[in-house]
């Protein structure tokens, strides 16, 4: 230590959560999908349905089915960026598959509605999974 640093305790920085979106926790597969919407539990929200399946590994994984039905490729866009930033700020913390259907009322939806429905839907449902 140098003269100047007597003194001077190192402060502790609180470990902070990961909240990438890597490609790892993507749900690309059709094979995939289809899993989760067969053997997944379907809850029913204003915005969105949600599925969600236990994976087996130790990290939750997103996939968004936002088909044509939804609107116009702009519109679609929005939702996936919209229900991105919502599994980012909201990550289960074990090994979830999720499943999200965007509804057209999602369109007229800010982000604090959007974001609101999905922890609602995520934390309470997925704690009721290891149940099953």
């Amino acid at each position: 230590m140098t003269s100047g640093q007597q003194g001077i305790l190192p402060i502790a920085v609180p470990a902070k959560r990961d909240e990438r979106f890597r490609p790892r926790e993507h749900i690309r597969k059709r094979a995939e999908f289809a899993a989760i919407y067969d053997r997944g539990r379907r809850v029913l929200g204003r915005l969105m349905t949600v599925f969600l399946l236990e994976n087996g590994l130790e990290w939750p994984r997103l996939g968004i089915a936002a088909t044509k039905k939804f609107g116009c490729a702009a519109q679609r866009n929005r939702a996936k960026r919209l229900v991105r930033e919502a599994f980012r700020r909201h990550k289960p913390s074990r090994g979830l598959d999720i499943v999200v259907v965007p509804r057209r009322e999602m369109n007229e939806a800010g982000f604090a509605r959007v974001e609101a429905e999905y922890a609602a839907v995520v934390e309470r449902r997925a704690g009721r999974l290891r149940g099953r």
